[in-house]
């Protein structure tokens, strides 16, 4: 009786619901590949779209239609990558990766057509952090799947073969210069309490505008970089320098009075969101070394803050 079970049960073939679940996993897959949380949906999306359009024949005949989802899903990101490269010449400023809320910051983590939003199936780890992120983007599309995948995802070469369309051996190799890039770029990262406590110190500096006490938490040799995208005013090149970012933020401080910061978890570290009139304007994540901040990157792009803008995103008020 249990064999007749069995047999029935494969001529059933993959479990809908099991197909649906893998949706999590593979949008964490193409956050990380792509650094856009509208693309990432964009490819998970088109993943599901190609595995509805088989035939019921074509589906049972996958051995594991989880691996047949993710092979999918990194062919179609490794696509977008290439693609994006040419876009992101043409884009107007520094192009930086979409930053996303922690979900427990949230209202109610629904979008506002009433399903789950993307970035709610986004697992926040220091593979999502800005910094990770950021180094990412230096890499070539090929690196920067054979790294997602062997080193964050844990897939062996030769199935990271598969999707990236080299042998293994060379799928070796990107993930090893991938590797490469993200140690040179890394620095020693504060504790999580240590960061916490500057963000709050560099929050109360700004509300205050003390330049002096912003220099003091600045790196001399601190970055500011600011995606606009040509949607709204913002500098078009990085702010070099602990001195000129102060007088900056001090200056974007007198043009918009009314300015509320709040300290929230960006790409799962501390950082600010501002807020002008009830609306999320930008949204800053910092990088951090020997007790100051290095780099600030706030992106002002409104098509990349509606995580925290439309209803369900981030709560206006101080926790």
């Amino acid at each position: 009786m249990s064999t007749t079970a069995g047999q029935a049960q494969d001529r059933r073939g993959p479990d809908p619901g099991d197909v649906v679940d893998e949706r999590g996993h593979l949008t964490n897959l193409a956050y990380r590949l792509l650094g856009s949380l509208a693309e990432a949906e964009d490819a998970v999306q088109e993943t599901y779209t190609r595995w509805y359009a088989m035939t019921r024949r074509q589906q049972e005949a996958i051995e594991s239609p989880g691996a047949w989802l993710t092979t999918v899903a990194g062919r179609i990101c490794l696509d977008v990558l290439g693609s994006a490269r040419a876009r992101r010449e043409r884009y107007v400023g520094a192009w930086l990766p979409e930053p996303l809320p922690d979900r427990t910051e949230w209202f109610s983590g629904r979008s506002a057509d009433g399903g789950a939003d993307p970035a709610d199936r986004v697992t926040l780890d220091e593979s999502v952090n800005m910094a990770f992120l950021v180094v990412l983007e230096s890499m070539t599309p090929a690196e920067r799947v054979a790294f997602i995948l062997h080193d964050v995802f844990r897939y062996p070469f030769p199935e990271v073969a598969g999707i990236v369309g080299r042998t293994p051996a060379a799928c070796r190799q990107l993930a090893t210069s991938g590797r490469r890039r993200v140690r040179d770029a890394k620095a020693a990262a504060a504790p999580a309490a240590g960061q916490a406590a500057l963000v709050r110190d560099f929050k109360e500096a700004w509300e205050a505008k003390d330049i002096k006490a912003l220099v003091g938490l600045l790196d001399p040799a601190a970055t500011m970089t600011s995606d606009g995208g040509g949607l709204v005013g913002t500098v078009l090149r990085p702010v070099e320098g602990g001195d000129l970012i102060a007088q900056y933020l001090i200056h974007i401080s007198d043009k918009a009075p009314g300015l509320a910061l709040l300290e929230r978890t960006v790409n799962g570290r501390p950082g600010l969101v501002a807020q002008h009139s009830g609306t999320t304007v930008t949204v800053a994540a910092f990088d951090f070394d020997g007790g100051r901040v290095t780099r600030i990157w706030a992106v002002r792009n409104p098509e990349k803050l509606r995580p925290w803008t439309e209803p369900g995103g981030v709560s206006g008020t101080e926790g």
